[in-house]
């Protein structure tokens, strides 16, 4: 993956449900926040080792979870094919309207890249 924060917003997106609340909490504060273990210390009335304690364990979960599943891989090895399928799409909608003009076919290019966004989403 491109970064940590980026791994770690992954895992929260696709996983963070899964964690207690206090870790969903401290976890948003940190990474989507960026508050700092110091402040979220401070108004959560811990340590700074107690929050960061709290992260550490719902980043092992996540991590966990993810290693057993796989779903963050598979969602990012089928992007690319995605974006491919969408492309295709566009490009025969286009072809469509500037040669053929079928209803039935500008019909399925529309259903295609309706699927592609839901799969997307």
């Amino acid at each position: 993956m491109k970064n940590q924060t980026y791994r770690m917003t992954m895992l929260f997106d696709f996983y963070g449900e899964l964690l207690t609340d206090r870790q969903k909490e401290f976890f948003d504060l940190y990474y989507n926040e960026d508050l700092s273990l110091a402040e979220i210390a401070e108004n959560a009335g811990i340590s700074r080792q107690g929050v960061r304690d709290v992260i550490v364990r719902a980043e092992a979960a996540m991590q966990e979870i993810e290693d057993k599943t796989g779903i963050i891989r598979r969602f990012e090895s089928q992007r690319p094919h995605l974006d491919a399928i969408e492309a295709a799409a566009a490009e025969a909608k286009t072809i469509n309207y500037r040669r053929y003009e079928d209803p039935r076919l500008t019909e399925l290019v529309d259903l295609i890249q309706t699927e592609v966004a839901a799969l997307k989403d």
